[in-house]
């Protein structure tokens, strides 16, 4: 395994799936990503999903479309995405590619994980604004 290939792993907490991503993210990291999220949602008892970005090195235009891939797969399954452990250039990244309309970004797991909870209807686009944090 190169330094770069993508790994992710899958875990709950407080009914939300958390996809722990190591690696970079860029073409090579769609299948996992994918499976990942397969993984999360087949329960069927995850209120959102929670991409954890904190061991992430890199993310390329290709890895922002594998991204919108999963965000609107989660809009059709009518689950939250939110995200935590983004770097301040990945913040603005998502800014200006209007991700962070529709991903909720938060400054570490445990607002995440409350703003991912169904009783918080619509945090995730307050916490892209900078209310969740």
């Amino acid at each position: 395994m190169t330094v770069s290939e993508t790994r992710v792993s899958v875990r709950r907490r407080d009914g939300v799936a958390v996809l722990d991503i190591v690696g970079d993210i860029d073409r090579d990291a769609d299948e996992p990503l994918q499976h990942a999220y397969d993984q999360a949602v087949a329960p069927g008892d995850a209120s959102g999903v929670l991409l954890n970005f904190g061991k992430v090195g890199y993310i390329n235009s290709t890895g922002i479309a594998v991204i919108v891939g999963l965000l609107a797969r989660a809009r059709k399954e009518r689950l939250a995405i939110s995200a935590y452990g983004l770097t301040e250039h990945y913040r603005h990244i998502f800014g200006i590619t209007r991700l962070s309309d529709f991903i909720g970004i938060y400054g570490d797991e445990d607002s995440a994980v409350v703003g991912a909870s169904p009783a918080d209807a619509g945090g995730g686009a307050r916490a892209a604004r900078g209310g969740g944090e």
